[in-house]
């Protein structure tokens, strides 16, 4: 292991709890070790469970599983009346405990009006009949309850409904109760979810969500006084030594109701500044709280709590480091963390521990190779949410994410196996095989690379020089470090199994007879839109991306989805004027698609003034400009002096799929890093 990290592996103490290192696995919702959105009479997650083992042995020091809601989402039953989970929690802890990891569970008073309601659920919470008849199912209007009449984050027409006096006293009983169970299932500790990241909580203690006048209103004092009553009431159940961590905002980082602030910003904010921060973490620790597991942001600026790409690296350090000064509790930082900085925090006092989320889902043993040194080997989280977190959200929509995954939550796009393990795993091949892999892209990589471990002879033939794919012009931009980690991951993958690659070599499946199995990867070509004038004066996307072709100052994109967006986004930061052009009404209008990564770059391109035209569509382009019909505006005139064409890719099959011939990721379907990842798996598992 490299010197520098020396600091992360040093004991600390939560109270009188000694904790081996400062690695914290941030709690992400889906890990639940109660479950998450379950049948009714919800069981012990035995998915979550082997998660949380499997990171616990690969030398995390401290796991916190996803937040476990202390009463049911689905059948309305409060957690400690479910004493059945928690015997089986004492079981997994008696042998969690031989790891040397500890373990702190997070319970949460619920979501306000960040509860991410999908159209059937926004439904029930507007229509107080289909409510009460759906409540002994699902109750929407409970879930959305929140401190004041607020609009929901997620459907545009919903208002919440305030939080009675007397659900504020059941829910901190439910504390405190929950609490003494997960003590006496021999759990090292709880945490409080979450004066944090705008859940209920958080707003109660915020001024743009609290207007209330009674004892829960108005003052500094008042808008705390729910997570103080629950701090008393754990202790009073718990005894004053059960360690007992917040999560906790530092500063909300927000303008206005679904509108958040750009790192560097200078803005006004309507929720918790950096002057009440100093002094609400001073008062949280006088209450009793032992520790702050802290980052930014709001649902409304959620990028902050959830950073894509985009947002730096360490992205909320400098604000944590500054509140530490103000309490004697440990706190800890999360937010795209970087280990080599974390360390350098930690040696120097600024904070005590470094919490990462989803690079434990890319790979959960990615504290073990640190240790040994093998760094390379360490697969890359690529922030892109599109299977841990896909809540959706886009003009006019409520939360459009699927059921299935609104129910599933924390898989991994890059690793199938995280909370999937009984679906995705290595399994011998009965018999050997070679299988030629026509494709070297991500997903051919990734075939080649599941078939080799099961025990077949996986050829990769690559047209290119080199290994990668449509990826590496996906991997373009600037702030796609970690992309670039992604493909530097799997060459080194390929290199490490001896898998044989012949790159500058274009064949068909008729070319390769001797082998026993194909696997077509060969992706998908850009679409093109004929406008008159685009053959002339427009590139696509991937011409712009490699660099093939140069840009000048004014740059049109035509097509507002994601990668339309990054390239906006990578032209704005190189000082360009990009102005998009999209013919739905909003930016990136597609399901599964997570908002903390849409929101960032609807919001960047607002705050920024880049030209962004919806509901419009390009009628001409020539040398120097680009013609757009407008709803509102009628035809508008954009100065170009280069069109970047971002409109979508259609599959470019080489052969139909047969027996023996199997089509994957793109060339069969266009869908993203995700899709192709686990396509590949489920292709190679059965081969």
């Amino acid at each position: 292991m490299k010197a520098q990290y020396d600091p992360l592996f040093t004991p600390w103490k939560i109270r009188d709890l000694e904790i081996k290192n400062r690695i914290v696995l941030a709690p992400m919702g889906g890990t639940c070790i109660f479950g998450w959105m379950e049948p009714l009479g919800s069981h012990f997650d035995y998915e979550a469970a082997r998660l949380l083992m499997n990171i616990a042995k690969s030398d995390c020091g401290l796991v916190i599983p996803g937040i476990a809601p202390v009463k049911d989402m689905l059948g309305g039953k409060w957690l400690y009346q479910n004493k059945r989970k928690f015997k089986e929690l004492k079981a997994f802890m008696d042998e969690f405990h031989k790891t040397g990891a500890k373990m702190f569970i997070q319970m949460t008073a619920g979501f306000g009006r960040s509860m991410a309601l999908t159209a059937p659920l926004a439904m029930l919470a507007k229509n107080k009949v289909l409510n009460k008849l759906a409540s002994p199912i699902i109750d929407a209007e409970y879930l959305t309850a929140a401190p004041s009449v607020l609009p929901n984050r997620w459907a545009d027409d919903v208002m919440t409904r305030p939080v009675t006096v007397k659900e504020i006293d059941d829910i901190v009983y439910a504390f405190g109760e929950t609490a003494r169970l997960i003590k006496e299932a021999g759990v090292d500790g709880v945490e409080v979810h979450a004066v944090h990241e705008g859940y209920l909580l958080d707003q109660f203690t915020l001024p743009y969500s609290n207007n209330r006048t009674d004892e829960y209103g108005g003052s500094f004092e008042n808008r705390y006084r729910f997570a103080i009553q629950i701090i008393n009431e754990i202790k009073s159940k718990c005894g004053e030594d059960f360690p007992v961590s917040l999560r906790y905002s530092v500063r909300s980082m927000t303008k206005d109701f679904r509108y958040g602030a750009m790192p560097g910003e200078d803005f006004v904010e309507i929720g918790r500044d950096m002057e009440e921060s100093e002094k609400a973490v001073k008062y949280l620790q006088d209450a009793g709280y032992d520790m702050l597991n802290c980052d930014n942001g709001t649902y409304d600026a959620w990028y902050w709590a959830h950073p894509p790409q985009y947002m730096p690296q360490n992205c909320n350090l400098e604000d944590v480091e500054h509140i530490k000064q103000f309490v004697d509790i440990p706190v800890v930082c999360a937010g795209r963390m970087q280990p080599a900085v974390g360390a350098e925090a930690i040696r120097d006092g600024k904070i005590d521990a470094m919490a990462v989320g989803r690079q434990f889902l890319a790979d959960p043993h990615w504290v073990t190779k640190l240790i040994r040194g093998h760094e390379e080997d360490i697969r890359p989280c690529i922030c892109c949410h599109t299977a841990c977190f896909n809540l959706t959200k886009h003009n006019g929509s409520a939360n459009d994410q699927d059921l299935s995954e609104s129910a599933g939550m924390c898989h991994c796009a890059v690793n199938p196996i995280s909370m999937q393990s009984k679906k995705y795993y290595i399994r011998p091949a009965k018999k050997q095989k070679t299988v030629a892999v026509i494709g070297g892209g991500i997903g051919g990589m990734e075939a080649a690379r599941i078939l080799t471990l099961r025990g077949h002879k996986a050829v990769i033939y690559e047209k290119s020089d080199c290994l990668g794919g449509i990826f590496i012009a996906a991997a373009a931009p600037e702030f796609k470090e970690k992309d670039k980690e992604l493909i530097s991951w799997f060459k080194h993958q390929i290199d490490k199994l001896g898998i044989e690659v012949h790159l500058n070599t274009e064949v068909t499946p008729e070319d390769i007879p001797e082998a026993d199995e194909i696997i077509v990867a060969t992706g998908a070509a850009p679409n093109r839109i004929p406008i008159p004038g685009a053959s002339e004066y427009a590139m696509d996307a991937t011409e712009y991306l490699l660099g093939e072709k140069e840009v000048g100052d004014n740059v049109v994109i035509i097509g507002g989805g994601l990668t339309g967006c990054e390239i906006a986004l990578d032209l704005f930061r190189k000082g360009k004027h990009p102005a998009i052009v999209e013919m739905k009404d909003d930016l990136i209008a597609v399901k599964n698609m997570c908002l903390a990564n849409t929101s960032y770059l609807r919001d960047c391109f607002k705050t920024n003034k880049v030209p962004v035209y919806l509901n419009a569509g390009v009628k001409n382009i020539s040398e120097t400009e680009v013609s757009v019909q407008t709803k509102d505006e009628g035809i508008v005139t954009l100065p170009a002096d280069n069109v970047i064409m971002s409109v979508g890719y259609h599959p470019m099959p080489l052969k139909e799929a047969s027996e023996h011939v199997h089509l994957l990721g793109d060339c069969s379907k266009v869908g993203n890093v995700r899709s192709v990842i686990w396509g590949a798996w489920d292709i190679a598992m059965k081969i």
